[in-house]
C-alpha cells in the first residue's frame, strides 16, 4: 500500500514538474538574460553558476573577488536588488 502511494506520488510529481515550469517566464519587458549576465560580469561577478527566476526576478549565483554570492537582479533593468554570501 505504502508503496503504490510513493509510486503514484512520484508519477503525479514527475508530470506536474513540466507544467510548473513552463509557467515561468520574465515580466514583459524583460532584457534579454543575455544582456543581464553581461553586465553583471562587468560589473565583477564572475564566473556565473546558476541562474533561475523566482518571483519575477533573477536569482544568480556567481562568485565575485573568488568569494560565492546569490544575487538578485531586476530583469528589466538589470539593476541589482540584493547580494548576499552563498553558504551553500
Amino acid at each position: 500500500m505504502k508503496r503504490t502511494i510513493a509510486l503514484a506520488l512520484a508519477i503525479a510529481g514527475a508530470t506536474l514538474s513540466p507544467l510548473a515550469a513552463a509557467d515561468k517566464k520574465p515580466p514583459p519587458g524583460a532584457m534579454a538574460l543575455s544582456t543581464v549576465l553581461t553586465t553583471l560580469e562587468q560589473q565583477g561577478y564572475t564566473p556565473i553558476v546558476e541562474v533561475s527566476l523566482d518571483d519575477g526576478r533573477w536569482e544568480i549565483e556567481a562568485f565575485k573577488e573568488g568569494k560565492p554570492v546569490k544575487v538578485k537582479v531586476d530583469p528589466n533593468t538589470a539593476e541589482i536588488l540584493s547580494e548576499e554570501p552563498d553558504d551553500s
